[in-house]
């Protein structure tokens, strides 16, 4: 039994790890923290950096929380943290939603949206609350 965390470095990223440590508490399960990025881009603000990984593992080991950080790459982010659900045999999908435009969702497509539609585990998806 696991819970997989779809992990960005920024408050909607954060308010998903915050639920997901919550919820492995609860559960007695393991966390996985997926922060996958598209190819080689390792410039994509998305990608946590060595120092953010370093919080988020100190974070989890202080809750002591058996867990794991993944930061695959390739093409299609959906398809890399589907497969990492997948591979772990996960229980529960973690993540974070971003308040986007009308256009923005048309324009860019929505990860988050594809997640909760394609997900072969149940999704919980939690919004940061106010600043």
């Amino acid at each position: 039994m696991s819970i997989v965390v779809a992990y960005t470095p920024d408050p909607a990223g954060q308010s998903a790890l915050d639920w997901g440590i919550a919820e492995a508490k609860l559960r007695g399960t393991d966390l996985i923290v997926v922060n996958a990025t598209r190819g080689v881009a390792r410039i994509d603000p998305r990608l946590a950096g060595s120092g953010e990984v370093r919080d988020v593992d100190e974070v989890l080991r202080a809750a002591g929380i058996e867990h794991s950080i993944v930061q695959p790459t390739g093409p299609d982010v959906v398809d890399l943290v589907l497969a990492e659900v997948e591979r772990a045999g996960a229980d529960l999908l973690v993540l974070g939603l971003r308040r986007r435009t009308p256009v923005g969702k048309l324009i860019m497509g929505s990860t988050s949206q594809r997640l909760l539609l394609d997900s072969p585990v149940p999704v919980f998806a939690v919004h940061p609350g106010p600043a």
